[in-house]
């Protein structure tokens, strides 16, 4: 398996690219609108720190993320976070794609406290993407992180660049997978896990 090292690297923004609201604007006219308009004339500004938001991934670093949250603790079960809320950009058209995913590890001798996990999970969201990398990404950072015997994540998302355009399918969607370690050897854990995504009980 390929290092994870340049998968984390986090990336600054260089100085002339601290506003792109003249660009939007430019773009705007381009399309045939106004950019004067009152609806539209604080729109540039509004789409710049909207982007900045949306792909503050790239300058964000799991590891601090983290911050230590690894504890030694003597359990060997799996532990799964499940239906984890996402949203991203996807890199070709830069339409939004959105769903949940699922992360589980078995422990070696190091938990991850549980909210980061999610925190994670946003840091590679909040870039241009597409779910494949995405899901691949937040099963080797865990794997890198936390040491565990396995990691497994399942990725479900909804793409609007297959929902407004292209083939326009609106109920179509997209489920992608990532099994490192004992999730990929061993078929008793990986059933293990779609078991546990699957079940739904007592609320959750």
């Amino acid at each position: 398996m390929k290092s994870n090292k340049a998968v984390v690297k986090v990336m600054q923004p260089k100085a002339d690219e601290e506003s792109i609201a003249p660009l939007i604007r430019e773009v705007l006219g381009k399309l045939g609108e106004d950019p004067r308009r009152e609806g539209l004339e604080r729109t540039p500004e509004r789409v710049d720190k909207a982007l900045k938001f949306l792909t503050s991934g790239y300058r964000m670093d799991v590891h601090k993320i983290v911050n230590g949250a690894l504890y030694e603790v003597k359990y060997d079960e799996m532990v799964v976070v499940k239906d984890i809320e996402f949203f991203s950009l996807c890199e070709h058209h830069m339409l939004p794609f959105f769903g949940k995913m699922h992360v589980a590890y078995l422990p070696k001798s190091k938990v991850i406290g549980l909210s980061k996990i999610p925190r994670i999970v946003d840091a590679f969201a909040r870039r241009l993407q597409i779910q494949e990398r995405l899901t691949q990404e937040v099963a080797q950072t865990i794997q890198e992180i936390v040491d565990p015997v396995g990691v497994g994540v399942i990725c479900e998302a909804r793409h609007f660049c297959m929902m407004m355009r292209g083939v326009e399918k609106q109920h179509s969607g997209a489920m992608t997978s990532a099994m490192l370690g004992a999730f990929r050897t061993r078929k008793e854990t990986r059933d293990e896990f779609l078991a546990l995504v699957n079940h739904r009980g007592n609320g959750f």
